[in-house]
């Protein structure tokens, strides 16, 4: 059944207020860190030791939000959960010592896998609903939100602003941004709720017992044998999630470092390579609804392949500003809708449910997240980052090789 286009606009604007909050939150923190570390007297091993308990928390969530989407609905976990994640990275600024701030973060990290999860369902259902691809322009709305706090974070921090105002401020903002967004979505995607990861089928959710025993039926032909298969099916959208994924985690940690070592950018001024890695792949995601529905999936998870690839070679054969920015752009481009493409998939893997498929691939990609730039680490230092930013080249290898994987067309109504 169709959404009215009154109802559907409100559909959409809800969710896109869903991933704007999500990345206004955590993005707020993330300006303040030179603050806490400083404050807290900690040294730069232990710093990054105390980082990736975000990471731990996030991968430590597991199969937590099938479960709790199972039970409660996409959008409470959503809403309860930006609660959570709110308050956890609020709490962080309260830190006393390195230990209570990789408490803290570790539930940042934990609670923000679960919203994560529970708004690309909602979204997911939405785009069904409306047989019209949406998902790239949420995560683009992430972006932007990530983008918008972060510079306000920065901002406070300048003029002096109490971190743990400011972070109560946003926590209190980002509360009533999700209620406000829960209306605009009212029943939207009501009628269905995912299933558990192990357990049962979205066809089998709500329907009368008859119905029940028809639907589990059908499901039960087409699921797999085994948690295995399961796996197996989930793994190939999982590598084109990190690779997506890997893009970004490289402009974070090295965009900056290529620039001053590569083409002599002044170091005060060498962020704006980060910048032009996180726009372009902003104004990837606005345009890739239009791509993927026009052409499919897997065309433009190819072609994004082949943009980072060549991006790649942009970079580490740079000796000037302009080509290298041109690289990272490309990069940048291509990664926009690997991550949407690849969560948009996993919710149909037969057998897990919508929040089932989403979480696991989500779950996967996340354990990837963290060797990419060990990885590149390890390759500079045994040579040089010329060498381990050429990681980038395998990585649009790679996406085209799995770019197969996403559905070929545009979803269909339900």
């Amino acid at each position: 059944m169709s959404l009215r286009p009154s109802s559907g606009a409100r559909a959409i604007a809800g969710v896109g207020l869903y991933f704007s909050c999500n990345g206004l939150v955590f993005a707020a923190l993330l300006p303040w860190y030179p603050l806490l570390v400083e404050r807290l007297g900690l040294r730069s091993w232990e710093f990054g030791l105390v980082v990736a308990s975000f990471a731990l928390g996030a991968i430590i969530s597991s199969v937590v939000p099938a479960r709790l989407i199972s039970r409660f609905g996409a959008n409470a976990v959503v809403v309860g959960g930006t609660v959570l994640l709110g308050l956890s990275a609020a709490a962080t600024a309260w830190s006393v010592n390195g230990w209570m701030m990789a408490a803290c973060l570790f539930l940042v990290g934990f609670f923000d896998a679960i919203v994560d999860v529970a708004q690309n369902v909602v979204g997911i259902g939405v785009q069904e609903r409306l047989s019209r691809v949406i998902l790239s322009s949420m995560h683009a709305l992430w972006s932007l939100g990530g983008l918008v706090s972060g510079a306000v974070a920065t901002t406070a921090a300048a003029n002096g602003m109490d971190m743990r105002v400011h972070l109560a401020l946003i926590t209190v903002a980002s509360i009533i941004v999700i209620v406000v967004a829960r209306r605009l979505i009212g029943d939207a995607v009501a009628g269905t709720r995912p299933s558990k990861f192990d357990v049962e089928d979205d066809a089998e959710a709500g329907a009368g017992a008859s119905e029940t025993a028809a639907a589990s039926e059908t499901a039960g032909a087409r699921r797999p044998r085994s948690k295995r298969a399961i796996l197996l099916m989930a793994l190939p959208l999982a590598v084109l999630a990190i690779c997506g994924t890997a893009v970004e985690d490289i402009a974070n940690n090295w965009s900056a470092l290529a620039a001053v070592e590569f083409s002599r950018v002044p170091a005060a001024t060498a962020g704006i390579a980060f910048s032009v890695v996180i726009g372009s792949q902003c104004l990837g995601r606005f345009s890739g609804d239009f791509l993927v529905q026009r052409f499919g999936s897997s065309r433009i998870a190819r072609l994004g392949g082949a943009l980072i690839a060549l991006g790649g070679i942009g970079v580490v054969t740079a000796i000037e500003p302009v080509a290298l920015l041109l690289g990272l752009g490309l990069m940048g481009y291509g990664s926009a809708t690997l991550v949407p493409g690849a969560l948009g998939a996993a919710a149909h893997l037969p057998g897990v449910g919508k929040a089932g498929g989403v979480t696991l691939v989500n779950w996967m990609m996340r354990i990837g997240y963290l060797g990419t730039s060990p990885l590149v680490g390890v390759i500079a230092g045994l040579s040089t980052l010329r060498w381990g930013l050429s990681l980038l080249i395998v990585i649009g290898a790679v996406t085209m090789i799995f770019a197969g994987r996403l559905p070929g067309q545009q979803p269909q109504s339900r």
